[in-house]
């Protein structure tokens, strides 16, 4: 790597274009990435990508005048004291809060390789365009600032809660819904059938566990998310397993407690509450009537508590 030192005029200049042409693309890739779920925000990265094309075109022409046609091949990477980029705008979907800290970060970067630059070189055309640039960059800097405190319309917010409910809410109410209930049957028909705590403590635990893991991968393995905009699979998977896990150690962790009876009022009453969250958040994000979401939810408790019960004392 060069040092920023070692570099003359024609090499500031070539990296300058590099720099331009590298920001230009990315604020395209911000662009078409943000289209769909942030259009105002896409426009405003539209607008910056042209305004680095606009800056390429001034120190292409300098570099013309003052150079020749031949540019040599500088990168960012090839000098030392420039941040290294995390590849943000290679991920789909894009996240906003990344895409405009990573914004900040590249204007106020370039802002001041502009200022360095301008200090170091002796020719004045060179130096007044370098000088006008950083002004330039420094609006570019406030106006990715800005970006990053604008509020969504109200259009991008709606879509911003259906991702939230498709990406986070749907994985984490299934597996919510699977460990709050299905790890009710053996929990219940361990604690009748041994009369013992630990046993059924065990015996919830390993349900809870094996529930999480195998949901986990199944909410992964079922959808990509490039399609449906569920975002990454592995990334929905964790949400479901974790839920189904919690789910059914809500109502595991009372027998813990060495008296069965007590132990089992305390997971009745657990189970009670689990219930009515899942009511709540099916109610509140899956705009879902309280009278079904209760009627769904609770019949399908009792009914496989029912069961636990009957296999139990059998």
């Amino acid at each position: 790597m060069r040092s920023f030192e070692s570099l003359n005029q024609r090499e500031i200049l070539a990296l300058a274009i590099s720099l331009e042409e590298e920001d230009a693309r990315i604020y395209d890739d911000f662009a078409e990435g943000l289209q769909e779920s942030y259009p105002e925000q896409a426009k405003k990265f539209a607008a910056m990508r042209r305004d680095e094309d606009s800056h390429r075109h001034r120190l292409l022409n300098l570099y013309r005048e003052r150079f020749g046609e031949h540019i040599p091949l500088i990168r960012r990477g090839d000098v030392r004291g420039f941040v290294s980029r995390r590849p943000v705008w290679l991920v789909r979907p894009l996240g906003l809060r990344a895409v405009q800290k990573e914004a900040e970060v590249m204007e106020f970067e370039t802002m001041r390789f502009y200022e360095v630059a301008a200090r170091r070189t002796t020719d004045a055309g060179i130096r007044q365009l370098l000088g006008d640039l950083t002004e330039e960059e420094r609006h570019h800097a406030h106006t990715a600032e800005q970006i990053a405190q604008t509020k969504l319309s109200e259009e991008e917010s709606a879509r911003q809660k259906r991702l939230f409910v498709l990406q986070v809410i749907q994985p984490g109410l299934a597996g919510l819904m699977d460990g709050s209930v299905s790890t009710l049957t053996p929990l219940f028909a361990a604690a009748f059938a041994t009369h013992s705590s630990w046993d059924a403590f065990r015996v919830g635990l390993a349900a809870s566990i094996g529930a999480g893991i195998s949901m986990g991968f199944a909410e992964a393995l079922s959808d990509d998310g490039s399609l449906t905009g569920r975002g990454h699979p592995w990334a929905r998977g964790a949400v479901c397993g974790l839920m189904t896990a919690v789910g059914g150690l809500g109502h595991s962790l009372p027998y813990l407690i060495p008296d069965v009876h007590v132990a089992t009022w305390i997971a009745v009453a657990v189970v009670i509450v689990e219930l009515g969250v899942i009511s709540w958040v099916r109610h509140r994000f899956m705009d879902t009537p309280w009278s079904s979401a209760v009627v769904q939810v609770v019949l399908g408790g009792i009914l496989v508590f029912l069961v636990g019960i009957l296999i139990g004392s059998s």
